[in-house]
């Protein structure tokens, strides 16, 4: 997914719960500028990344974002992509 203005991959971490009490979801920026470290976690080449670059989810970048400032979904992860990212978040805040 995307944030209005500039275009900024972000994907979505947290479950889907159309009942949730505010319209918010967990995100992490995706980015093709890789450093290398342990809060990174490698993402495949997908067509809605910019760049001919593999990229990676920066964990340290997560944060909320309301359902408002969506632009629009640009594409899906593989579930096992997903689960990665969700696992190096866990050991980021060591749960």
């Amino acid at each position: 997914m995307g944030m209005k203005a500039k275009f900024r991959p972000l994907m979505v971490v947290s479950r889907e719960d159309p009942d949730a009490e505010r319209a918010l979801s967990v995100c992490v920026p995706c980015t093709t500028t890789v450093r290398g470290g342990n809060y990174e976690v490698p993402l495949p080449r997908v067509k809605w990344m910019p760049g001919p670059h593999d990229g990676v989810a920066n964990v340290l970048g997560i944060e909320s974002v309301e359902h408002h400032r969506f632009d629009r979904r640009a594409g899906r992860y593989e579930v096992s992509v997903l689960e990665a990212v969700r696992k190096r978040i866990a050991w980021m805040i060591e749960i």
